[in-house]
């Protein structure tokens, strides 16, 4: 929920005064937030939560080293003041986001490290009643431990603001880079890229319990290495699920056939990375065919009115209870909107984008698809939004059934993280000529 816009470069004092306003449940743009500022506020009230600080899957993170490296100096938890805070960066419907770093020791020790600070007023959301909604998120924040979720760095109150810091991700979300595409569109290779990390953050998220129930580009946050990371838990519900084994066996609607008409079966699955990185261990990781690992929380039910209008699913836009599958819903118009660059059932005002979930049937903007790996996505997309939870696919086992999509026939899901990502935060494409003269622009993503 949160727009990560960058207004200035100019650093935040923390002798400003932070307005209750900032954390106000009204979607008002940045532009109109007052100055963070803690002046007044009774730091000796100010209370720090130990956490159990969860490395980070990269291989080097300079700012888990700071926290690390601070938390062991200091034998205590972090708090507010050991954060210098730089600008405003987002605002969502429960709180305020800012850019910050770790205080230097001395004058000639800085923080290289980038965080994101996310500052609630909890008197506001008292007020306004969805201090549950602030509660879940921490409690969640906890539990996550996967490369394509956040990391909690720290969690601290002081007066009554609730501060959690978390990793900071400089290539903004999907929704602006989807902007910043041909179009206003991104390629069906880097669809696909996008949607199998999403995917696989969707299944640890389920395999935990946790039903997402807010899924779109604006909340899928861009790394600085290219890769994605969900954020805003808010919204989520939390259950539980039963792992198990199943048989491969597909689970198909009637509106989803496993196989898509007129469209030649899928060659042998080649390894997922590049000649140039092939080895002779990474050749030989290929899925058991036999069994299927699920962890679905199938029986979650809730009657909840939540989310964001063009996501909801039939059964939430209607008024009635829903579960796992409103997930699978919203990841199919996640798909759709990545790859056809507007959601299915928009309309002029809410209800009527309500009215369209509802009642409408799906369509595509042309009439066919314009090759193999569309017709692939559409058939995936036909049976994601399907209007019935109950032969939606994905409603029954989750994930595993939509791995094996003939749309996802090339990824390889164990090594998606070490995929290069169709574009990485501050590289550009590179433009090369060839023997025609003309120029091709290289992406990363052409071997797929």
């Amino acid at each position: 929920m949160f727009e990560y816009r960058i207004e200035s470069d100019s650093e935040i004092s923390t002798t400003e005064t932070l307005n209750s306003s900032q954390s106000s449940m009204s979607s008002e743009s940045c532009s109109s937030f007052s100055p963070l500022s803690f002046e007044g506020l009774d730091f000796s009230s100010l209370q720090s939560e130990d956490i159990s600080l969860k490395k980070p899957h990269r291989s080097s993170d300079s700012a888990y080293e700071e926290i690390k490296s601070l938390q062991h100096r200091r034998k205590t938890a972090l708090n507010l003041k050991d954060f210098k805070v730089i600008r405003r960066i987002g605002k969502g419907d429960i709180g305020t986001v800012y850019l910050c770093r770790l205080k230097g020791e001395s004058d000639s020790e800085k923080g290289l490290g980038l965080f994101a600070m996310k500052v609630v007023d909890k008197k506001a959301l008292y007020m306004k009643k969805k201090i549950e909604r602030a509660e879940m998120e921490k409690r969640i924040l906890k539990m996550l431990d996967h490369p394509f979720l956040p990391t909690l760095y720290a969690q601290f109150d002081v007066s009554q603001f609730s501060c959690i810091v978390m990793e900071y991700c400089c290539g903004g979300d999907l929704h602006s880079l989807r902007h910043r595409q041909p179009f206003k569109r991104f390629s069906l290779t880097s669809a696909r890229f996008y949607a199998a990390e999403v995917l696989v953050a969707l299944e640890y998220l389920h395999m935990l319990g946790i039903i997402y129930r807010d899924l779109k580009p604006e909340n899928v946050l861009v790394r600085s290495d290219g890769h994605i990371m969900l954020s805003d838990f808010d919204l989520s519900l939390c259950s539980s699920a039963i792992p198990a084994v199943h048989s491969p066996s597909p689970i198909s609607s009637p509106s989803s056939p496993s196989s898509p008409p007129n469209i030649p079966a899928p060659s042998p699955t080649p390894s997922c990375l590049p000649t140039l990185f092939r080895s002779k261990k990474v050749q030989t990781l290929k899925p058991n065919p036999t069994r299927l690992f699920v962890a679905e929380p199938v029986s979650a039910r809730s009657c909840s009115f939540v989310g964001t209008h063009e996501y909801v699913s039939p059964e939430v836009a209607s008024g009635g209870s829903h579960g796992n599958a409103v997930d699978w819903w919203a990841f199919g118009v996640f798909l759709y909107e990545l790859i056809y660059g507007q959601t299915p059932f928009f309309g002029d005002t809410n209800e009527f984008t309500l009215r369209n979930i509802v009642k409408k049937p799906l369509n595509f903007p042309t009439a066919s698809p314009g090759g193999q790996l569309e017709g692939y996505a559409r058939d995936l997309i036909s049976g994601l939004l399907v209007k019935d939870p109950e032969s939606r696919l994905g409603s029954k086992r989750g994930a595993a059934d939509i791995k094996t999509h003939p749309f996802f026939r090339r990824i390889n899901f164990a090594l998606v993280r070490s995929y290069r990502p169709p574009e990485i935060p501050g590289l550009k494409k590179t433009t090369s000529f060839g023997k025609s003269g003309r120029s091709h622009v290289t992406t990363s993503f052409d071997y797929f």
